[in-house]
C-alpha cells in the first residue's frame, strides 16, 4: 500500500471503485487457503463490469501455486510473491505474470513507505521475517524463507516515527521474535531491542508476540520486569503438552518442563498475562495424549488460549505421517479443550470486578457505537478479549476521553472472555492527529500516512 500510495495511487476499500484489485493471500492452513481462493474468485467477477482493468494476486498463495493461479484463473493478470513486494508497481503498470521462483528474501525497513490499516493509536512492527525451525506441521520456511532480522536501528527508528505520528502502543511480530538478532550476531537481541523501544517517549506500551519456549531466557524476563513500558504479557505458542506428540511435531520438550518454565516466568514477572496456542488432532494423537494436554491446561491456567484444529498441508512434513484423525474427532477435541479454558478465563476475569486498572481507549465498538472498547495491558489487539465501556461521554465534548487516551477504568462486570467497565480518570491524553507535523494535511482515516515520502492522497 505504501509503495502504491507514494506513486500517486489512491486506495479504496470498495472493490467496485477500483481500477486495480490486489488480493493479498495466506496459505498457512487449509481454511486460510480456501478463503484466499474464494476471495480471488469473488474479485475476478468485478472484471466483468465497472472500472476494474487488472487483478493481482499477492502473498503466500503465490509462493505455493504461482503457475496454477495463472493457468486456472485466467482473470488474474499478475502475481507477486512474498519476496517480490517491491515489484508491486511492475505488476500494476506492466505485465508481471511469472518470475523465476526464488527463495523469498524481502525484508522491509524504516524507509520503506508504509500505510497503517490499524487505528492510529496502535501499530505492528515486523522485526524479523522467515523461520529456521523444523516444525513438521508448518510450511512457513517455504513461504517466507529463512530467518532474517531487521537491523536494530531500523526497528527503533520506525517505532519513533510511529510514536510521533500518534501510536501509543507497538506490537512486535515475526515468526519467532525470540530469535531476533541471532543472525546478526546479537546476543540477547530481543531484550536489547526491548530496552531501546522502552526509551521511545511517545509510546506507552510495547509488546511482542510469538515466543519460542526454549528461547525464553532469564535476561528476557528480567528486561520485561524492569521497564514499565514493556507490557507484562507473553504469547508463547506451545502447540501441545504430550512428549510423544511434540516429538512428532519436531518441537521437543513436554508438559512438565513447560510448567517449570511458566513458574519461572511468573516468579520473575509478577502479574504477567500468559497466552498460548495448541494444535489438536495432530497425526497419531491418542486419547491419552489429549487427556495429558487437558491436564496440562488445567494446571497451567493460561489467561488466554487459542486452539487450532490440525490442518493437513500437502507439502508439510506431517502430511506423510500415519494416524490421521477424522475431522469430526478433531473438532470435538478442540471444543473439549476450549471448554476447560473457558472456565479458567471466566474465573480469572470475575476476580477483576471492582479493580481499577489502566487501559488504552480504542473508540466506538463496530457492533454498537454507544459502547466503546478499550484494552488492558494484558489484552493484545485483535486476538484477546476486550473491555467494553458503557458510560463514555460524548466524543464531541472537549473534556471527554478520546480514542488513544490512556485511562483508568473500574471493572463493573465480567464475562467468559470480556469485561465491562467505566472510565474514572484520563491518565494520559493522546495528542490529536492534526498536532503531528508528520501527518499534517492528511485526512484522518484507517489508511494513514506515517512519516515517509511526499504527501499522499488516500481514499478511505
Amino acid at each position: 500500500m505504501g509503495i502504491l500510495a507514494r506513486s500517486g495511487y489512491e486506495l479504496t476499500p470498495r472493490a467496485e471503485e477500483a481500477e486495480v484489485l490486489v488480493v493479498n493471500t495466506c496459505s498457512f492452513i487449509a481454511p486460510a487457503q480456501k478463503e484466499s481462493v474464494d476471495t480471488i474468485l469473488e474479485m475476478a467477477e468485478y472484471k466483468k463490469f465497472g472500472a476494474v482493468r487488472k487483478l493481482i494476486v499477492a502473498g503466500c498463495l503465490v509462493e505455493r501455486y504461482r503457475e496454477q493461479i495463472l493457468e486456472q484463473i485466467p482473470e488474474v493478470d499478475a502475481v507477486v510473491g512474498t519476496g517480490e513486494v517491491e515489484r508491486i508497481l511492475d505488476a500494476v503498470e506492466g505485465d508481471l505474470r511469472a518470475l523465476p521462483a526464488q527463495p523469498p528474501a524481502f525484508l522491509y525497513h524504516d524507509l520503506t513507505p508504509r500505510l497503517l490499516a490499524t487505528p492510529r493509536q496502535t501499530a505492528y512492527i515486523k522485526i524479523a521475517e522467515g523461520c529456521d525451525h523444523p516444525c513438521t506441521f508448518c510450511i512457513i520456511p517455504q513461504l517466507r524463507g529463512g530467518f532474517r532480522s531487521r537491523r536494530f536501528e531500523s526497528v527503533v527508528r520506525e517505532a519513533e516515527n510511529l510514536g510521533r505520528a500518534g501510536a501509543r502502543e507497538v506490537t512486535l511480530i515475526g515468526q519467532d521474535t525470540t530469535s531476533y538478532g541471532e543472525d546478526l550476531g546479537l546476543r540477547d537481541g530481543l531484550p536489547l531491542l526491548l530496552e531501546g523501544l522502552a526509551q521511545v517517549p511517545e509510546l506507552c506500551w510495547v509488546r511482542f508476540l510469538y515466543c519460542y519456549p526454549n528461547r525464553v531466557t532469564p535476561r528476557l524476563l528480567e528486561t520485561i520486569a524492569l521497564y514499565p513500558k514493556l507490557v507484562k504479557y507473553m504469547d508463547m505458542p506451545l502447540q501441545h503438552a504430550s512428549r510423544r506428540v511434540l516429538a512428532r511435531m519436531k518441537r521437543g520438550s513436554h508438559g512438565d518442563a513447560f510448567l517449570k518454565l511458566l513458574e519461572r516466568i511468573r516468579a520473575t514477572v509478577p502479574g504477567i498475562t500468559l497466552r498460548t496456542s495448541f494444535i489438536v488432532g495432530f497425526p497419531g494423537e491418542t486419547q491419552a495424549d489429549l487427556e495429558e494436554l487437558c491436564a496440562f491446561v488445567r494446571a497451567a491456567e493460561f489467561d488466554w488460549m487459542g486452539v487450532f484444529c490440525y490442518s493437513d498441508v500437502d507439502n508439510a512434513k506431517s502430511f506423510a505421517l500415519d494416524g490421521k484423525l477424522d475431522e469430526e474427532v478433531i473438532h470435538e477435541r478442540r471444543d473439549q479443550l476450549m471448554a476447560i479454558q473457558k472456565k479458567i478465563s471466566t474465573r480469572k476475569l470475575k476476580a477483576r470486578v471492582g479493580q481499577r486498572l489502566p487501559a488504552l481507549l480504542e473508540g466506538p465498538s463496530k457492533e454498537n457505537e454507544v459502547v466503546w472498547e478499550a484494552r488492558l495491558e494484558g489484552m493484545a489487539p485483535e486476538i484477546d478479549g476486550k473491555v467494553y465501556i458503557t458510560d463514555i461521554e460524548a466524543p464531541g465534548d472537549s473534556a471527554a476521553a478520546q480514542p488513544g487516551d490512556m485511562v483508568t477504568v473500574e471493572i463493573t462486570e465480567s464475562h467468559a472472555y470480556d469485561l465491562v467497565a467505566r472510565v474514572v480518570e484520563v491518565l494520559d491524553a493522546s495528542r490529536r492527529l492534526e498536532e503531528h507535523p508528520a501527518v499534517q494535511g492528511s485526512t484522518p482515516n484507517p489508511l494513514r500516512q506515517i512519516v515517509t515520502g511526499a504527501p499522499l492522497r488516500v481514499l478511505a
